[in-house]
């Protein structure tokens, strides 16, 4: 049996066909963009990071020293009492990497003029909250350095 016309037209097919083309094409290029912007991938961090004490021996007081908790940057604090403090070296605002600077006992975030005090306070700029703290167990070689969500300024 032959239909006296088709339930399609030529000219609705290739539109349709080249529709479906152009979807899959900004499907195939915006799929990635998408998932770059909007996902996050959690990376477990270590349980704990060690610092040799003959490292922070040589610190002089008031001063600070950098290193690496997993793929967090952080800060070790040595105040001028002898005090160990630890912070993510991470601005709250837009994780922007922290300066110390020891004459003024102050964290500096340059991306956005931000300061956070000595205890890791937010005191001037738009950081929206304290940094994140580390927690400091110090041994008679090794200093520890563990970074806990409930250690987290609230």
């Amino acid at each position: 049996m032959r239909l006296k016309e088709s339930l399609l037209s030529r000219r609705d097919f290739f539109t349709g066909l080249l529709g479906g083309g152009l979807a899959a094409l900004a499907g195939f290029i915006g799929y990635p963009v998408v998932r770059f912007l909007f996902h996050r991938k959690k990376i477990p961090l270590p349980k704990g990071v060690t610092i040799a004490m003959t490292d922070i021996e040589k610190m002089a007081p008031n001063s600070a020293a950098y290193f690496t908790y997993g793929n967090l940057p952080g800060v070790l604090l040595k105040t001028e009492t002898g005090e160990l403090r630890a912070f993510s070296a991470k601005c709250t605002h837009l994780d922007c990497n922290v300066q110390y600077r020891p004459e003024e006992k102050k964290f500096f975030c340059a991306c956005h003029d931000g300061y956070f005090d000595d205890q890791g306070l937010n005191i001037a700029g738009p950081p929206p909250r304290p940094m994140d703290v580390f927690s400091v167990e110090p041994g008679e070689e090794n200093l520890v350095v563990r970074y806990q969500e409930e250690s987290k300024h609230t």
